[in-house]
């Protein structure tokens, strides 16, 4: 999975289990720390990376927050069960 690209939606993190979603936090961290790195030392291409990977984390993130309190996606499906 490409992180900090288009190819991360959040639809796609919502097809996600959580063993995967947490793979995919700890890449864009990785990610996140290697982009300041380069920024740091003057190495860094692209400026505007930096920016992407932040979002994919904060868009992680919310999936995992979601799921923890039991809204999103997940609860509407639920709600039209009963319903």
């Amino acid at each position: 999975m490409a992180v900090g690209s288009d190819n991360l939606t959040p639809e796609q993190l919502r097809g996600l289990e959580d063993g995967p979603l947490a793979d995919a936090l700890a890449e864009a961290k990785k990610e996140l720390f290697n982009l300041r790195f380069q920024s740091a030392t003057g190495q860094l291409e692209s400026h505007g990376r930096l920016r992407a990977v932040k979002k994919d984390i904060a868009r992680i993130y919310t999936e995992m927050r979601e799921r923890e309190l039991g809204i999103g996606r997940a609860a509407a499906d639920d709600n039209e069960k009963v319903g």
